[in-house]
């Protein structure tokens, strides 16, 4: 195959794949030295060690969740992250929180910024929800499912997890009775019961 040909065939590959991992470039049947020249001339961007994404890529704060999750495909946005990305808080974290389940523990990239948590099994079997994010299926845990998780959670300020579900409310992105059903199920009840009453008492 021609230079010319192997550089249409990553061109018409990245026309549907925003961010792009070596290995599926390989995998298309392009080879490293194709890769490494559309680097150089500036036709595809090296995010990290295996990871390119298209120059003209979309460079929003949502970036780096559809790069993690090219980097830990069995993770989900989690945490401070989650809430983030639903508009629960105004916490811009430095790092994109993963959940994995105890069998999927990774070792976090270099870039970007990831840190992963490990949920037990029964925490990560619902929930997930699917959004697009430059061309890239990324699973995130719901409104309500990510509230439990940020009550339940050490790693989350309590502080914010009120901020969180305060929003929930006022945003009306979920109703107290959906609220308190992810929370029983996920182990949160005890914990974000007298914030939910507080918060929806008419007094």
């Amino acid at each position: 195959m021609t230079a010319a040909t192997q550089r249409d065939k990553l061109l018409d590959y990245l026309a549907t794949h925003p961010i792009v991992r070596a290995y599926e470039l390989r995998r298309e049947g392009i080879f490293a030295m194709t890769i490494s020249r559309a680097v150089e001339d500036g036709e595809l961007v090296r995010l990290s060690r295996g990871l390119y994404q298209r120059p003209d890529g979309d460079l929003d704060t949502s970036q780096a969740l559809a790069e993690a999750a090219k980097l830990v495909p069995q993770g989900v946005v989690a945490l401070t992250s989650a809430l983030a990305f639903h508009g629960l808080t105004d916490q811009i974290p430095r790092e994109v929180w993963m959940a994995v389940s105890t069998r999927d523990w990774a070792v976090a990239p270099a870039y970007p910024p990831i840190r992963i948590t490990e949920f037990q099994d029964a925490y990560m079997e619902q929930g997930i929800e699917y959004h697009q994010i430059s061309g890239i299926g990324v699973p995130v845990f719901s409104v309500v499912k990510t509230l439990a998780d940020a009550f339940r959670s050490k790693l989350v300020d309590r502080s914010v997890a009120i901020e969180g579900l305060r929003a929930t409310l006022e945003q009306r992105k979920a109703s107290p009775a959906a609220i308190t059903e992810a929370a029983m199920v996920n182990g949160a009840w005890k914990k974000m019961k007298p914030y939910l009453e507080a918060l929806t008492s008419n007094g």
